[in-house]
């Protein structure tokens, strides 16, 4: 299930949307100003900039619609009825735990004068297609608890990898430490949900 999905530019604009006007508020984020003593206004932005690398780059533009897809997945579960009280209580996590990353990350790459969409022809691991998603949307009850656990597990596996990536080749101390906290909450995550659907068989 592990599936390969070029990244569209409706999937990042929607990425971006929902991070909103936050986004700069990261600017000042502990840690991306290495500077000595205070900056003058306007050039908070130079040391922030050259404490990343292309891979941090490349983990920021990849991971927010990465995010994006598993908070509209989970908003799709969650607007179900009959569905396992487990897992609904797992969507609502995953959703408050990406959505702000989301936000973080945004703020990284603006902070960065990066570009928030990712290079076309970019690639990321666990993405569902277009039509994997309408099958989500379509299903129902039991049936619908297991195919969301069955494609998160796919999606979070494909997240752990950009994770490990990132924390391999990175240079940003916060994108990182994002990283490993990513790596280690689904990797958590996975087992809980193959768990739960072992379960509801």
């Amino acid at each position: 299930m592990n599936k390969i999905l070029t990244i569209s530019a409706t999937a990042v604009a929607a990425a971006i949307a929902l991070a909103g006007c936050s986004a700069s508020a990261d600017s000042s984020m502990p840690g991306m100003n290495h500077s000595t003593g205070q900056s003058m206004p306007g050039t908070s932005a130079a040391p922030a900039a050259a404490d990343h690398n292309g891979s941090d780059t490349m983990f920021a533009q990849g991971m927010i619609p990465h995010h994006a897809q598993a908070v509209e997945m989970s908003g799709i579960i969650l607007k179900k009825q009959g569905i396992d009280a487990r897992v609904t209580a797992l969507a609502t996590q995953i959703k408050e735990a990406q959505a702000p990353e989301i936000e973080k990350m945004t703020g990284w790459l603006t902070v960065w004068n990066e570009a928030t969409q990712a290079p076309g022809g970019h690639s990321m691991s666990g993405m569902m297609s277009g039509d994997d998603l309408s099958k989500l949307d379509a299903a129902e009850g039991a049936e619908a608890a297991k195919l969301f656990l069955s494609q998160m597990i796919a999606h979070h596996e494909g997240a752990v990898e950009m994770a490990n990536s990132e924390v391999r080749s990175g240079k940003n101390a916060e994108a990182i430490q994002l990283g490993k906290d990513i790596a280690a909450s689904q990797t958590e995550e996975i087992q809980a949900m193959k768990d739960l659907l072992a379960a509801l068989r």
